[in-house]
C-alpha cells in the first residue's frame, strides 16, 4: 500500500488529492492530508484528515508540501520526516538546498511548479529532481503530479523560475485579456454576461486548436487574418502598440521576480 502525505490543505493540495481520488479504486494507495484549519481539511471527504504533519507522514511513501513559502521551514520541523521518504514541494519559489537543509542528508527531493487550471485537472506541472530522487520516487512524483494535468520533466532547477513565469503566473496573463475582451464588448453594445460567453469560448476554442492541430501558433493567426479584413486591422493595432513586447516584458519581469524570491527563501 502507498501512502502519500499532504502537509498543507490549500487548494493545490485539493486538486491533487481530488486527481488521486479518481484514481483509487484501481490504486493501492491511502491519502492523509494535515493542515491546523478545521475548514481546509473539512474539504476532503474520503481521506484521512489531521492536524499533525508528524503523524500524517509517519510511514508515508511521499509527502507533499503544499504549504506556503513562508510556512516551509516550520512546517518540515513539524514533519518530522524520515530520510528515505520522497518529498515533493509546491511551494512557490522555496529552493531545493533550502528544503534539503531543513530535512535529512540524501533526502529525496522533487521541487514542483504547478499552476491554478490544476484544479479542474487541467493544470500542467514543472518538476525537477535532486540527486537523491531514485527511478521509482520519479514515477511516483509523476504518478502524483499527473492527476492534475500534464507534466514536465528538466534537468535544472534553475529552469522552474522560467515555469514560473510562463505557466505559473500564466492563466493569470490570459484573463487579463479576457477582462479587456468583455469590458470591449460591452463598450460596442454587447451585453457584459454576452461578451463574456463570448469571449470565453472563443479563448477555449482558440486553446483546442493549439493544443489538438499540428500548426504553430504564428501560423495559426495567419490561418484566421484576411487580406484587408477585420482581424488584420485589430492585429495591426495590437502591433502598433508593442503587445508582443509588453508580453515578453511581463513574462521577463515574473522571471526576474522568481529569481528573487528564490535568493529570499533561500537565505
Amino acid at each position: 500500500m502507498t501512502r502519500i502525505a499532504f502537509v498543507g490543505g490549500g487548494n493545490m493540495a485539493f486538486a491533487l488529492v481530488k486527481g488521486l481520488d479518481g484514481l483509487r479504486a484501481g490504486a493501492s494507495f491511502d491519502i492523509v492530508v494535515a493542515d491546523p484549519v478545521p475548514a481546509q481539511l473539512a474539504r476532503f471527504e474520503g481521506a484521512a484528515t489531521t492536524a499533525d504533519n508528524a503523524a500524517a507522514a509517519a510511514g508515508a511513501d511521499a509527502v507533499v508540501l503544499a504549504v506556503k513559502p513562508q510556512q516551509i521551514a516550520g512546517a518540515v520541523a513539524a514533519t518530522e520526516l524520515d530520510p528515505g521518504q520522497l518529498v515533493i514541494s509546491i511551494a512557490a519559489g522555496v529552493p531545493m538546498h533550502a528544503i534539503a537543509r531543513w530535512t535529512s542528508a540524501g533526502q529525496p527531493i522533487v521541487r514542483c511548479m504547478p499552476n491554478t487550471p490544476a484544479l479542474l485537472g487541467a493544470g500542467i506541472t514543472g518538476a525537477v529532481p535532486n540527486e537523491h530522487v531514485s527511478a521509482p520516487h520519479r514515477t511516483l512524483a509523476a504518478r502524483i503530479l499527473s492527476t492534475a494535468g500534464e507534466v514536465v520533466w528538466f534537468d535544472e532547477e534553475a529552469s522552474l523560475d522560467a515555469v514560473t513565469a510562463l505557466s505559473g503566473s500564466g492563466p493569470a496573463y490570459f484573463f487579463y485579456l479576457l477582462e479587456a475582451m468583455v469590458d470591449a464588448g460591452a463598450a460596442l453594445g454587447v451585453d457584459a454576461e454576452t461578451a463574456r460567453r463570448l469571449a470565453v469560448a472563443t479563448a477555449v476554442g482558440a486553446a483546442r486548436m493549439a493544443a489538438e492541430g499540428d500548426a504553430d501558433p504564428a501560423t495559426l493567426r495567419a490561418r484566421v487574418t484576411s487580406p484587408g479584413g477585420t482581424t488584420e486591422r485589430a492585429l495591426s493595432i495590437l502591433a502598433s502598440n508593442r503587445v508582443d513586447a509588453a508580453v515578453r516584458q511581463a513574462i521577463e519581469g515574473a522571471w526576474r521576480r522568481s529569481r528573487e524570491l528564490g535568493k529570499e527563501f533561500g537565505e
